[in-house]
């Protein structure tokens, strides 16, 4: 079991960068295929993007792909989210998530793959 601590949001004017970190607890981290998710008031929950257990591999929301990018430290049992070019859509709630998969370079999108969840933290871009 994981548990999971995010770090990192606030409040930046659109076209600017932020970035967020995820430490997990618990043993055994680079077993784990590791996503972030976000939602708006009055949205579902959307995929953002995921790395896996090794972080040799990246998968990214169209909505994101060329302004974020995602990393992790095995070593140090954190995985993070850099942010540029943000906009006023980016706002919501970020969430990092985990999951453990049998295959190495295995990237989950929906959050119904993942078992184990932040509590989020909150990123708001102003206009």
């Amino acid at each position: 079991q994981v548990q999971l601590v995010e770090s990192g949001g606030g409040l930046v004017q659109a076209g600017g960068s932020l970035g967020l970190s995820c430490t997990a607890s618990g043993r055994a981290f680079d077993s784990y295929v590791m996503g972030w998710f976000r939602q708006a008031p009055g949205k579902e929950r959307e995929f953002v993007a995921a790395i896996s257990r090794r972080g040799d591999r990246t998968k990214y929301a169209d909505s994101v792909k060329g302004r974020f990018t995602s990393s992790r430290d095995n070593a140090k049992n954190t995985v993070n989210l850099q942010m540029n070019s943000l906009e006023p859509e980016d706002t919501a709630v970020y969430y990092c998530a985990a999951d453990r998969p049998l295959m190495m370079y295995t990237l989950y999108t929906t959050p119904r793959e993942y078992d184990y969840w932040g509590q989020g933290t909150q990123v708001t871009v102003s206009s």
